[in-house]
């Protein structure tokens, strides 16, 4: 079903990097975006730049998602709200696990339930779930992450199963490192942060993976592009690491030394 099917979009995280890119994308093919974000005066210039219809929402306010989906039947959603707060799980803080299951599995469960049965009843519908090569493969540091992003890859799996036999189609978009603002924003405003993550590597700029989504909305109603990893061509997944055991105490007590 080609851009020219649908009429409405709904983004969230939209006032800046991989949302915003996708606001502009979608108004190039005439879409009438609802742009979601907690940025009143980055959603103002969205609107300005592009036309897009912005709220100044928290992803995590059931009501006033509720109640713009009662209004407006989308077409297409957009779930791209999200944080992180790496650290390995045995270190995990209790209000960084709130933080991100409220935000990035909470909400897309709960914007999936208001929104997605509008469209199974119209027989139209596109839903693209931001999730995350971490929700396929592990690296160290960012449990919680793993796991919410691993439950948005299911849900988007469970979502075609619940919506079988209507035109609801459903892609999971699973970007690897893109050279955006998130790193400051999970790291800190400091510029050893982008020297670390974004400068002097080859990277996917935000707009390819809106490019991307694009591609797949623009698919034939008869074809489903259900999942796409997105990396740079420099970045691999995995990699086979074996530790030893630590050593004994000398004084045979069997616990181990630091």
């Amino acid at each position: 079903m080609p851009f020219s099917d649908y009429k409405t979009a709904l983004v969230t995280g939209a006032s800046s990097g991989i949302g915003a890119a996708i606001v502009e994308r979608f108004r190039r093919e005439n879409i009438e975006v609802h742009a979601i974000a907690r940025s009143g005066d980055a959603l103002k210039a969205l609107a300005e730049r592009t036309g897009c219809i912005t709220h100044v929402i928290d992803v995590t306010d059931r009501a006033a998602i509720a109640e713009l989906a009662s209004r407006i039947p989308f077409d297409i959603l957009v779930n791209n709200a999200g944080v992180d707060r790496p650290k390995k799980f045995l270190d995990a803080d209790e209000g960084d696990i709130d933080l991100l299951v409220d935000v990035n599995l909470r909400a897309v469960l709960h914007i999936c339930r208001l929104i997605v049965p509008g469209m199974v009843a119209r027989d139209r519908g596109h839903v693209i779930n931001i999730s995350s090569i971490a929700g396929n493969y592990n690296f160290g540091g960012n449990s919680t992450y793993h796991a919410v992003k691993a439950g948005v890859a299911m849900l988007s799996n469970q979502l075609r199963l619940d919506a079988f036999g209507k035109r609801v189609r459903v892609t999971e978009i699973c970007p690897g490192r893109v050279a955006t603002d998130i790193f400051n924003h999970v790291h800190g405003n400091d510029p050893s942060i982008r020297e670390r993550f974004i400068d002097g590597f080859e990277l996917p700029q935000a707009a390819d993976i809106a490019d991307a989504i694009a591609f797949a909305i623009a698919a034939p109603v008869a074809v489903n592009i259900g999942h796409m990893e997105i990396t740079p061509t420099l970045q691999v997944m995995g990699g086979l690491q074996t530790a030893r055991p630590q050593a004994a105490k000398a004084d045979g007590t069997g616990e181990p030394t630091p």
